[in-house]
């Protein structure tokens, strides 16, 4: 009998973190403000500290080789959310950023689709 009550205890057990797994959500990256960015970025004048006043620190940097040869430091940032373990309602964005060698914008890439991205869209 005792054998009985751990093995009704163990499958409780394994049904229970199941379920709750089934409708765990998963986010990556640390959610951002495109709108907010876009009213406020100005090529050639907007600097990286500016930047980074606004968003935070990038999710990652690196270098862009440009076909003329110019190197230029780019930021990276990103956010996705979407449920486990199907993966419905994934949503995802990405920032990315591009600075001349003085440290002003340069230029700059959106995509994304997040749902209600109201609070993402230029004013």
């Amino acid at each position: 009998m005792k054998q009985w009550g751990r093995f009704a205890r163990t499958v409780a057990t394994v049904v229970v973190v199941g379920v709750i797994a089934g409708c765990a959500t998963m986010n990556v990256g640390r959610d951002f403000n495109y709108g907010d960015f876009v009213s406020r970025a100005k090529q050639g004048e907007t600097t990286r500290d500016q930047v980074r006043e606004w968003l935070g620190a990038p999710a990652g940097t690196g270098m862009v080789l440009e076909a003329d040869g110019q190197k230029n430091d780019q930021w990276t940032y990103y956010y996705g959310t979407g449920k486990l373990p199907s993966g419905s309602e994934t949503r995802f964005k990405l920032l990315q950023i591009k600075f001349d060698p003085k440290g002003s914008l340069l230029s700059y890439t959106w995509s994304g689709d997040i749902g209600d991205t109201s609070k993402d869209k230029p004013q």
